[in-house]
């Protein structure tokens, strides 16, 4: 795992020696999970998901957490699990709930120490992908979840955009995907 992070380093910018971590983000739906789980067995890391390190050290689901102590509670526990990662040594593929980029001392623990690839689509696609999966994502269990993928689009995409060192577009099966964020990593080796 070095021999990675010297890759990234390539360009000469000493900072980027202590980014240990790849932090996926993106929208509910984009495939941070799937792909994660795969780029993180690709590259022989390990790959932790937010959200499941949450629902492990609180004993409830994401959406049980909404439902009875609130969204600003789960923020906190955002944060709180984000400080304990930023604290491994080892390199982790890391996935994160669509929320968390908007929450700035979640993203604080990790910024400085990880590559943020931002996986792109439209709120349509991943309307698509979470239709099946309403019920263990909290935000979208209303009646219209497009109209609320469609908001929540338009409100983190600025911070989406202005987090990612990397932006992949997700739209496409996801071999494309995984073979796309690989891609970008050779790519960053060679410079």
């Amino acid at each position: 795992m070095p021999e990675l992070r010297r890759s990234l380093d390539k360009d000469g910018d000493p900072a980027l020696l202590k980014k240990l971590h790849i932090t996926i983000i993106g929208l509910p739906g984009a495939g941070k999970t799937t792909i994660g789980r795969r780029v993180a067995k690709a590259l022989r890391f390990r790959f932790l998901d937010i959200d499941k390190e949450i629902e492990r050290s609180v004993g409830l689901r994401v959406s049980e957490i909404f439902a009875t102590q609130g969204e600003k509670k789960f923020r906190e526990l955002e944060v709180e699990a984000s400080r304990i990662i930023a604290g491994t040594a080892q390199p982790r593929i890391i996935s994160t709930g669509g929320g968390w980029a908007m929450n700035e001392s979640a993203v604080a623990h990790l910024r400085s120490i990880s590559r943020i690839i931002y996986l792109r689509v439209s709120p349509i696609v991943a309307f698509k992908r979470v239709n099946l999966s309403k019920g263990s994502r909290p935000l979208l269990a209303g009646p219209d979840a497009l109209a609320v993928l469609e908001h929540l689009f338009e409100k983190r995409r600025a911070a989406y955009e202005a987090l990612a060192d990397i932006h992949i577009d997700a739209s496409g099966h996801s071999d494309q995907v995984v073979k796309s964020i690989l891609d970008q990593i050779k790519h960053e080796r060679r410079l």
